[in-house]
This record gives structure tokens, sequence and C-alpha cells, in this order.
């Protein structure tokens, strides 16, 4: 077992065997990388096979490629109205988090300069905990936007602190140290704003006039991130982090290239790697490590949970548009991730080196830099189970969010389109629908339905969405490429299975392939009709309707009653959940179910546009 070939394998293994069923039993990821870390443990010694002079620089330049990854997801246009919060959680925030830390930090170390250390690096939270947290809990897009940014953007400023502090502890005197905080900060800034821009646009020109090829593009891009990051860090000692989140963003908001299979491929390698980066410095540790820190650890955790969090946030967004009930959430939601385990275990090594030459004061330093990797453990264990368990059920409770959400998000707003969401609006259930066209969205707003008047391709719609409430995403254009790039393009945002298009108005030959090689949503609606067949059903006078069954009238009796040209469209079960109807299989709803279809109508007349009221048996 102590052959490398076996344990690098049995990294990639493991990582990715954990985040599947993660997925599955709807845990946050990292708790099971952790756990499989720390079985990983009883079995190989890691620090036999990788040594620190290898480990520390492949976990620097996988966090980089984290963070950059991060920083391409961060679009400035999200903060219209968050702003102000935002940078007064990176400063204001990070500056209480960082002094009641180090003061917390005293229950464990006996040295004010490794519980300042320590203070600083639990600043720091992490896309690789928030983001998942935020699809889970799919909070109001305000919040969604604030606890993304923050998340992101305080990483390499809580690294930027860290390297601060050590500057600190190096110097000889105050004063020293004070220049040297000063000079090391405006060097940093310097270089990740220079640098970053000045790479930046050098792949921009380079990306505009072709002189990559496809292929090599997201090589190209993963090589110079990780260079910058190289270079920024030999300018100025860990300023690299800060370089490639401003590389990230930059290119995240730009206008002239397309970067979106760049996007694709870098979230894809970043899941990889957290998924290593987290078993393999987990497994350098025994859980009994753990519980050697004793209470003290454990008081220090639910200080950070209980008291520092919430003093930060409360005071550093007092007096800004955030909503009480918004503040409250963002108190408990700081849960620390892959930075502060890399970030803690590269500082460990650097803090012993530097002590190393303060004889005087290393003795005891150095047995205590040994708790600090392992304390960061227990507080990323403590924090993502904490809030992974608490952050859902408290945002229902404020009201920001919907654990399960039902509602859907359509793309598209015609006639068709409006007479299905208005009857889902009555039922209860939120929706949204983009569209370009101004005639459909004048006359969708008209009806009461929230719109948004945009392409669901463009940049703009994802930034206007607030998908607060919605769980599913539905392609009803009349254009089936469309349809289908749309279900592509929300992938990252909706489950797979919560994604549907109408089936594509071609052959059964031409359906088959794409099916095969290139579908992207589940065809929706019972039969798989296409968009056209259902809007000439429309337009010969069929209603959406919705029916409630009973005993006494079952799903064979509403069958009976409208015949084979009926389409079921929805069906709503007795606790309200929604399930769309598709062409995977037929649908039986059972007596209290609510069957939502577009059937003839009997009564004869023309359609009406109109949203139905609330009734046990409407249509539009």
């Amino acid at each position: 077992m102590d052959s490398p070939l076996f344990y690098l394998t049995g990294l990639f293994v493991l990582g990715i065997a954990a985040q599947w069923l993660a997925w599955r039993l709807r845990l946050p990821a990292i708790l099971l990388l952790l756990a499989f870390g720390f079985a990983a443990n009883l079995w190989v010694d890691p620090t036999q096979i990788i040594d620190d002079e290898l480990l520390f620089p492949i976990v620097s330049l996988s966090v980089a490629i984290i963070l950059f990854d991060g920083g391409l997801s961060l679009k400035l246009g999200e903060l219209r109205h968050t702003s102000g919060s935002v940078i007064r959680l990176v400063t204001i925030g990070c500056g209480i988090t960082w002094v009641l830390g180090a003061i917390s930090a005293r229950l464990i170390f006996s040295s004010w300069e490794l519980a300042a250390l320590a203070g600083a690096i639990y600043t720091v939270t992490g896309p690789t905990v928030i983001g998942p947290l935020l699809r889970h809990v799919r909070p109001n897009a305000t919040v969604s936007s604030v606890a993304k940014w923050e998340g992101i953007v305080i990483d390499p400023i809580g690294a930027l602190l860290a390297v601060l502090v050590s500057v600190a502890v190096a110097s000889a005197n105050v004063t020293q140290a004070a220049m040297d905080v000063v000079l090391s900060l405006s060097a940093t800034i310097a270089i990740a704003a220079v640098l970053g821009f000045a790479t930046a646009y050098a792949l921009i020109v380079l990306f505009r006039r072709h002189l990559i090829p496809d292929y090599l593009q997201n090589s190209v891009l993963l090589a110079t991130v990780l260079a910058t990051y190289t270079l920024s860090n030999t300018l100025q000692a860990e300023s690299g982090l800060a370089t490639v989140t401003v590389l990230g963003i930059i290119m995240a908001n730009q206008r002239t290239v397309s970067i979106s299979h760049l996007v694709e491929f870098k979230e894809n390698l970043g899941v990889l790697l957290i998924s290593v980066l987290f078993i393999l410095l987990a497994s350098r540790y025994r859980f009994s490590e753990l519980l050697y820190l004793g209470w003290p650890a454990v008081a220090f955790l639910l200080i950070l949970i209980f008291i520092i969090r919430p003093i930060a946030v409360m005071v550093s967004t007092y007096g800004t548009s955030l909503k009480w009930k918004e503040r409250v959430f963002l108190s408990f939601l700081a849960p620390r991730g892959i930075v502060a385990a890399a970030v803690s275990s590269v500082f460990a090594l650097e803090f012993s080196h530097l002590m190393g030459d303060h004889p005087d004061d290393s003795a005891m330093v150095l047995l205590e830099v040994e708790k600090l990797v392992p304390l960061t453990f227990l507080v990323i264990v403590g924090t993502v189970a904490f809030y992974g368990l608490t952050a859902a059920p408290l945002a229902r409770r404020l009201g920001i969010s919907e654990v399960n959400p039902q509602g859907v998000l359509f793309a598209g707003a015609d006639r068709l389109v409006r007479a299905i969401a208005g009857t889902l609006s009555k039922a209860g259930f939120r929706v949204l629908l983009v569209d370009t066209n101004h005639g459909n969205i004048a006359a969708a707003r008209m009806l009461g339905l929230p719109t948004v008047n945009a392409s669901i391709l463009s940049e703009f719609a994802r930034e206007k969405l607030d998908l607060g409430g919605l769980g599913r995403f539905i392609a009803m254009t009349p254009n089936d490429q469309v349809n289908s790039l749309a279900a592509l393009e929300f992938q990252d945002v909706f489950e797979r299975a919560e994604l549907y298009q109408v089936k594509p108005n071609i052959s059964e030959k031409q359906r088959e392939a794409l099916s095969r090689e290139s579908k992207r949503a589940r065809y929706v609606f019972s039969g798989g009709t296409t968009y056209w067949t259902l809007l000439d059903k429309f337009d010969e006078g069929f209603l959406v309707k919705s029916s409630k069954l009973t005993e006494e009238y079952p799903y064979s009796a509403f069958r009976e009653k409208y015949g084979a040209d009926a389409i079921l469209l929805f069906v709503v079960d007795e606790a309200k959940k929604l399930t769309v109807c598709t062409d995977e299989k037929e649908a039986t709803p059972h007596p209290g179910d609510t069957v939502i279809a577009l059937v003839p109508n009997l009564a004869g007349g023309k359609t009406d546009s109109t949203p139905p009221p609330a009734s046990e048996d409407s249509h539009v």
C-alpha cells in the first residue's frame, strides 16, 4: 500500500467516489472527503510517499487554479446592489474576524504570534464550500451574490493577512514591523493589479486574433494561470492568490471573447483538484489528533461560529441594503474549505522555519505550531457540518429560500407558455419567464407573471435572474437550437434531472442520433410532443387545465373524458411536489394528485389566455 502508484491512484478514486456519494446522500462533499482522508491514514503514511518539499508547491498551484476558477464565476453586474455589503464584509468583517479570532485562539496557543496567524487563516471561507451550499439552499439573488463574492474574494485577502503576520513576526521591532507590513501590502496590491490585468489583456488578444487553436486554449489558459501565480509569488511572497483571482474576475467580465468552454474545463478540473487535495491533506493526520486538542479547540470552534461570525457580519453590514433576515442568514454561513487547509499547511511549515531564526522563542512555539493544521481540520469539519446541516432550515425559516424549490424557469413567454405558467402560478408554484420578444413579455406582465426581457443565452440574463424558489428549467422557444443551448447553459445551475426542453422538430432518426450524441435535457411532457404540435393544439382551442383526482374521479376517468389527444404536462401530489411529465415513461397519477394537462375544449369556443382563478378544476 506504500507504493506511490497505488497511493496516487487511490487519491483520485476515493476523491471522485466521495463526490458521488455526497451527491447521492445529499451531504456536503467535504465531510466525506475528510472522512476518506482520515481513513486513508490508517493504511498508508503519505509522508513516506510525498515529502513536504514537493507537497506544498503542488497544493499551492492547485489552490491557485481553484481560486482562478472562483474568479471566473464573479460577474460585476451582481454587485449592482450589493457592492457595499461585499466590500464591508471583506474589509471590516475580515478585520473583526481576525482580531477576535486571534484573541480566541489564545485558548489553544500560548504565543500571540501563532494566535494572530491562526486568526488570519480562519478569516477565509472559500468557493469550494460556499458554492455547493448555495446550490443546495438556493437563497434569493441578493444573498447568493453577497455570499459568493465574499467567499471568493476573502481567500486571497486572508492569505495576504497571514503573510503580513509572518512579516511582522520576522521584523526586529514594532516600527520595522509596521514598515514591512505596509511595503508588503502595497507590493501585493500593485503586483496583483498590474500582473492580473496584463495577463488578462494578453490572453484576450491571443484568443481574439485566433493565435491559439481551439484545442489548445484550455491548456494555454491553465499554463498561463500557473505561470502567473508563480511569477507573482516570485515578485512578492504569497501574492499569487490575489493575482489569479484578479485575472479570473477580468476574464469573466470582458466582452471581447467567449470563455464558456474555458469555464467548463476549469470547473471540471476544480472538482478533481478539490477531491484529491482534501484527501491528500487529511490523510497526513489521524482523526485522533483532532481529538487530542481537547475542549479548548471545541470552545474555539463554538466561539468562531456563534460569536465571531455574527458580530463580524452584523457590524460590517450595518446600514447596508441587506435586510435583517439576510444579515442573520449570512451570520451563520462561513464554512472553511480547501484554502484554509492549504494555507494552514503551508504557513505552519513557514512559521516553523521562521521561528527557527529566533532560538530564544522557538522551543515552545515549534511545539504549538504542530497544533495549527489539526485545529484547521477541526474547524473545517465543524463549520462544514454545522452550516451544511443548518443553512437550509435557517434559510427556509427566514423566508429567503426553499429547501426543495418547486418553481419553474421557462425559456420563452409566448401564448402557450403563458398559459402553462399561469396555471402553475395559480397552483402556488413560482414561475419566471425569459424571452426576447417585448410583446410576449408585456402580455405576460399583464397577467401578473414574473418575467425577464433578455435572451436566455445571454450573460445579462444569468446576472439578472432571481432563482430563489426555482428548481426546474423548461426550454420552450420555437427554436430547437436555442432550447438545446439553453439547457446546456443551465447545466451548472439546475440538476440535470430537472433540465427539460420540448422535443426537437426533426425526424426520428435524427432525434435518436441527437439523443446518443448531444442530448442536454429531458424531453418535456407526456409523449414528448414538439413545440409546434403543442402550439397547434393550443390554437385549435385546447386548454391548459388543472384537475383534482379523487377516488370517484381517478386518472382513468380523466383519460376517458378527454381522450387520447390530452397531453399530460405536470402532476402535483398531495405534498405539493411538482413532477414534470416527460417522454421517458408514462405518468401514473393517483387519487389525491392534481394533473395539469393540455386537453380538448369540450365546451367549445376560443382559448382564453387569461390566468384562471384558483379552483380545483381550472383552465387557461
